[in-house]
């Protein structure tokens, strides 16, 4: 077995985020928004992600079109998607499962960015 425990924390303008497993080809978070905090609005080219919302609410967008997610919801970001999530009053705890050939935190392409970043 290729797996490997990796409990890195980084920690961002929104909130942050812990890996907690990485093997070949998949990467496993927990990602934490504060309260009204947004995730920028970008893309993957070289994974696709899931994400399991662990508690909290927020209004998630896929491709422009944005719809309310809660405890337990569960969402598919396929390669290439335009995707987000603001965080709702309590903030918004995500299991995040990355699925890919290559899943460092390079591939992102941004779209807008409340904390200016490009």
């Amino acid at each position: 077995m290729n797996q490997k425990l990796s409990l890195y924390h980084e920690a961002r303008p929104w909130g942050h985020f812990v890996n907690i497993n990485e093997e070949p080809g998949k990467k496993e978070k927990i990602i934490t928004v504060k309260p009204g905090q947004s995730l920028s609005y970008q893309r993957h080219k070289h994974r696709e992600e899931t994400w399991l919302i662990v508690s909290g609410s927020g209004v998630f967008v896929l491709d422009e079109e944005e719809k309310p997610v809660y405890e337990l919801d569960e969402v598919f970001i396929p390669k290439m998607a335009k995707h987000r999530i603001k965080a709702g009053e309590k903030g918004v705890v995500i299991y995040e499962i990355q699925k890919g050939e290559y899943l460092e935190e390079d591939d992102i392409e941004r779209f807008s960015d409340d904390y200016g970043r490009v």
